[in-house]
């Protein structure tokens, strides 16, 4: 039940060790203007960068300026970062991310929110300095269940879930399980999809034509991560554990191109230097084996979807998420997956809109 302060403190050995492979990389081959996935320029840029020019220290010392914490829940070691408002009133949010990013997801979120938030940001099980799991069955509602129990252990007893990627898919979750204390969820993503009735693809829209469009393109053209996690993440593993080169690679497929390289990297090297680039990966083969919830989640939920991100669609979302009183697009310069990096501001806007609004968080 104890809770106690933690630094980040990679030892100079390990960043050593990562220099010196890096420095020894053995490029891949690739069949010039052949789209294949990653290309060998993109990655050879990144592991130049990350060789002679990131700075961890510097991204060390950043995470470090905000307070940090580690327990135990459910015989899961967890790290999170627990930033408090100035204002002791404030309403607590849980803020979850996903793959392949890490609690660097929110970091730049952090002041725009703070100002009328308690903040928590953990590390998912499995991943980074929460990580690695150590036994079977951290799925999404497994998480959600331990997300609930930390914030009974921090003293909140009403608090909202935020998330992003995978984030998206465990607050929904948080909220399923715990009711009582949850007032809302604001997600990215409703990662609601086509059950297989007819009848639901009856009369679509043009934006849900084009919504199932893209979703359609994502899974034949990049959706083979998602079935080798979810079927052998060991496998895989193995590499992922031995060359940074190949774990950056295999991340950047779902880091954006226009993203900034040190954020790129900042989360390259949690995976890495924390040795969890297999066990966060594991989560996809835990949810495969998931017994599905059979009901709608419940609580007022919102979503803020980014142009070139996910497209979901209201009346799959509807059908697993009762409560939806928010559903935007937002505004420019919000654009992609990481809009909590990206446009801090533009989400913050949003998070704070519903929480002090539809809900009446701090009412």
């Amino acid at each position: 039940m104890s809770i106690k302060p933690f630094r980040i403190e990679i030892p100079q050995a390990d960043l050593d060790d990562l220099h010196d492979r890096l420095a020894r990389t053995r490029f891949a081959h690739e069949i010039p203007g052949v789209d294949q996935g990653v290309g060998v320029e993109r990655v050879r840029r990144l592991v130049t960068r990350w060789r002679d020019g990131f700075d961890w220290r510097a991204q060390e010392a950043e995470l470090n300026a905000y307070p940090q914490f580690t327990t135990e829940i459910d015989g899961q070691h967890i790290h999170f970062v627990h930033v408090r408002s100035d204002d002791p009133e404030a309403l607590p949010l849980i803020l979850t991310h996903g793959w392949p990013g890490s609690i660097l997801e929110y970091m730049r979120a952090v002041e725009p929110l703070r100002r009328r938030f308690h903040l928590v940001i953990p590390s998912v099980p499995g991943f980074g300095f929460s990580g690695p799991t150590t036994e079977p069955g951290w799925n999404n509602l497994r998480i959600a269940r331990a997300w609930a129990e930390l914030m009974a252990r921090l003293g909140y007893e009403r608090y909202g879930a935020v998330g992003n990627d995978g984030g998206s898919m465990i607050s929904p979750e948080v909220g399923r399980i715990d009711p009582e204390h949850v007032v809302g969820v604001h997600v990215t993503q409703l990662f609601s999809f086509p059950s297989g009735d007819p009848a639901e693809l009856a009369d679509l829209s043009e934006e849900e034509q084009a919504g199932l469009a893209v979703l359609d393109w994502f899974w034949k053209e990049k959706g083979a991560f998602n079935v080798l996690h979810s079927q052998q993440p060991q496998t895989l593993a193995h590499a992922l554990a031995d060359s940074p080169a190949g774990l950056l690679g295999w991340l950047v497929q779902l880091f954006e191109d226009d993203l900034d390289d040190d954020f790129v990297l900042a989360n390259a090297s949690i995976h890495w230097l924390t040795g969890t680039a297999g066990s966060a990966i594991r989560l996809y083969w835990e949810n495969a084996r998931m017994e599905q919830p059979k009901e709608p989640t419940t609580v007022p939920t919102a979503l803020a979807m980014a142009e070139g991100d996910f497209a979901s669609i209201r009346r799959f979302a509807e059908r697993d998420h009762a409560g939806i009183v928010s559903w935007k697009t937002l505004p420019a310069p919000a654009r992609g997956h990481y809009t909590a990096h990206t446009a801090p501001q533009a989400l913050a806007s949003d998070v704070i809109a519903f929480f002090e609004g539809p809900v009446d968080g701090r009412g």
